[in-house]
């Protein structure tokens, strides 16, 4: 037989006994097993909420990724069919917009350079095309007819020169030319510190 102890006093009961037989205290355990239930109601009234939230914030980021991402996608789309059609209606328009960008690609580029210093000289051949030739030098202190000079086949050249009273600094000088063969430059250079000369084609 099983046997229900009192919480009061201590007595063992029957286990269908309500109340105690020595001091009458109730032996029902139902406010113990309803505060239990409020526990556990109150638990997963706290889940349902949490869960509730999560999917409202997971709701929201999703809706917000796709309307970031549709307008993209439809301008994208937009521009390819203006391009389509452009090119359908008037292919000639297509290729002459093309070309002003092929030539707007040109530059000058640098093809060549050559330093040193003190004094000397040495030949530089060129290849053909549109050319410019850019030179710069700083002559040695207390020295007189100090130059840097540059002279082409064709003619063209370029130079500084520092006479005896001239100020210790550094000098420049350029020239540009279009040829249809190659030129052969010959560089002269007398008391310097330090010389550069720079080729550039035009391409």
């Amino acid at each position: 037989m099983d046997i229900m102890k009192c919480e009061k006093c201590g007595f063992e009961n029957k286990d269908t006994a309500k109340f105690c037989s020595k001091c009458g205290n109730s032996l029902e355990l139902k406010p113990e097993v309803g505060k239990n239930n409020n526990n556990s109601k109150i638990i997963i009234a706290a889940l349902v909420i949490i869960i509730v939230i999560l999917a409202v914030c997971i709701g929201y980021f999703v809706l917000n990724n796709n309307h970031n991402s549709n307008p993209v996608q439809s301008a994208s789309g937009s521009q390819q069919n203006t391009n389509q059609s452009s090119a359908g209606e008037n292919p000639q328009q297509t290729t002459s917009s093309s070309q002003p960008s092929t030539s707007q690609s040109k530059e000058w580029k640098l093809i060549g350079t050559y330093s040193g210093s003190g004094s000397g000289s040495q030949s530089v051949n060129v290849p053909a095309g549109q050319i410019m030739v850019k030179i710069s030098s700083f002559p040695i202190k207390n020295y007189g007819y100090n130059h840097l000079h540059v002279t082409g086949s064709n003619g063209q050249s370029a130079g500084v020169d520092w006479g005896p009273k001239s100020d210790v600094e550094t000098r420049t000088d350029s020239v540009s030319y279009t040829s249809s063969s190659p030129v052969t430059f010959n560089i002269d250079y007398y008391e310097t510190v330090s010389w550069q000369v720079e080729f550039y084609r035009y391409q």
